[in-house]
């Protein structure tokens, strides 16, 4: 006795049924398949981001933000449009950089048809690391762009030492 003929649900070599061809053999796999039928019709037509389109409201990813690190400092910009500075909150917390904050709509559900704008609360939490001054810790806001810079302490600031590797066995 062969491993083909232990498994029933390969390859259709006409002595035993594919399970994946003849969707008549198994009630269970045509009710699977219906299913995913009717959720495919149902999200047919709806954009949902993946990972790599970009951080979006869907994936919790909102704001926007890029993030940059000289010798002396981390700089964290944070685009939020139609914002103002009052609508949002920054903290800084266990090492974790936290934007917060909402954005109200400005019209009534009601009149609106279609909206691809987000509104309603986000936070965004990254984690930066202990290694920063709280103290010097700043934060502007013009057009709509959050920019927090995070000095590093002097032992962040410190040159690595170079670990030479050692090729010999």
């Amino acid at each position: 006795m062969g491993i083909r003929d232990i498994i029933h649900w390969g390859r259709n070599d006409n002595r035993t049924p594919s399970l994946y061809r003849d969707p008549e053999q198994s009630p269970f796999l045509a009710l699977h398949r219906e299913v995913n039928r009717l959720f495919d019709d149902v999200f047919r037509g709806i954009d949902f981001p993946t990972p790599f389109a970009g951080a979006t409201a869907w994936t919790g990813g909102w704001p926007n933000v890029d993030m940059t690190e000289t010798e002396k400092e981390y700089r964290v910009s944070a685009e939020v449009p139609g914002l103002e500075e009052k609508d949002v909150e920054v903290l800084l917390q266990d090492g974790v950089l936290i934007i917060r904050g909402e954005k109200r709509t400005e019209t009534e559900d009601k009149d609106r048809h279609v909206s691809e704008c987000f509104s309603g609360r986000f936070e965004r939490r990254i984690p930066v690391g202990h290694e920063i001054e709280e103290d010097k810790v700043g934060a502007t806001f013009k057009n709509g762009v959050l920019l927090v810079t995070l000095p590093k302490t002097e032992t962040a600031q410190a040159k690595p030492k170079r670990i030479a590797i050692d090729t010999r066995h």
